[in-house]
């Protein structure tokens, strides 16, 4: 089944400026929407591939709050 992840923005924004711990990711399938702070793509077997993570309180050292980790080749194209 497809999966869309969405990242509000507008969260992001609302949480900050009002001291909220929303959750600011979207998993949309054609079922249902399910909110999150972390998202973890699983592979046919079961193993995290990435995960999307979206810490406010201990942001990266360039300043983002929402970011993807992966142990996995990324290719850019």
């Amino acid at each position: 089944m497809k999966t869309i992840i969405h990242v509000n923005q507008h969260v992001i924004r609302r949480n900050r400026q009002h001291g909220e711990n929303e959750p600011v990711l979207t998993l949309k399938t054609y079922k249902d929407n399910r909110y999150a702070h972390t998202a973890i793509i699983r592979d046919a077997s079961g193993s995290e591939v990435a995960r999307i993570v979206y810490q406010p309180d201990r942001p990266l050292s360039c300043g983002a709050r929402v970011w993807i980790e992966t142990h996995h080749a990324v290719e850019a194209q």
